[in-house]
């Protein structure tokens, strides 16, 4: 009587069935991913995941307990030294299984079973979702202010080149009129100070002469 036996025999006696679970272990182990139908990806996950969670203790014990499993000496010591160091923080979960489709031959359901710490593609998207999770605080005071201070300060930005504006406007219109006036007074007194000298060069050469002739009158004399 089977009663209470509701795993799947994927049409094998016990003994076929564990040594083909083996052997699909030990290729998992060594080449990390492995093609077969979507049955026999469930039936090896519940055998090769516990093996896993055993080889994180290496002890002499635990290598024999998974060497009585996989009957293997190739892939029991690539599942101590390579996977156990990649699997040592992850509590469980060790493999994934991605449908592929149905096969052409007899329509079956097929998929790929891989050790998850060993796919780099999946790893990097989850490195990104992770980085860009970002948790919200509710019930937090609503800030009113913020919009207000925004709006004052885009007039006060607006309004200031206004007024600079305008005090050069009115510091240019200044010095311009100052410059006339300067201009002016200026062609004022070059007209005042060119009659004087006017007046002087006709005087000094009379002065020049009269001394000329009174040296004149005085040398005979002597």
């Amino acid at each position: 009587m089977r009663h209470g036996k509701r795993f799947n025999h994927l049409g094998r006696t016990s003994t076929h069935r564990k040594a083909m679970l083996a052997n699909m272990a030990s290729s998992l182990i060594i080449h990390k991913r492995l093609t077969t139908t979507v049955a026999k990806a469930k039936a090896l996950r519940k055998y090769v995941e516990p093996l896993i969670t055993k080889s994180k203790v290496d002890s002499t014990h635990s290598r024999r307990v998974v060497f009585s499993y996989l009957k293997d000496k190739d892939s029991s010591r690539v599942l101590f030294d390579e996977v156990a160091e990649r699997v040592a923080e992850r509590p469980g979960g060790y493999t994934r299984i991605i449908k592929l489709g149905n096969r052409l031959g007899d329509n079956a359901e097929m998929c790929m079973i891989e050790l998850v710490d060993f796919n780099e593609i999946y790893n990097q998207e989850e490195k990104q979702t992770k980085g860009k999770t970002r948790r919200s605080r509710r019930g937090g005071k609503k800030k009113s202010s913020p919009t207000a201070q925004t709006a004052a300060a885009d007039t006060a930005v607006v309004e200031e080149p206004v007024t600079e504006e305008i005090v050069n406007e009115e510091v240019e219109a200044e010095p311009a009129e100052e410059a006339t006036v300067v201009e002016e007074n200026a062609d004022a007194s070059v007209e005042v100070e060119e009659t004087p000298e006017a007046e002087t060069t006709d005087e000094e050469p009379k002065a020049e002469d009269e001394s000329t002739e009174n040296d004149d009158e005085e040398k005979p004399k002597e």
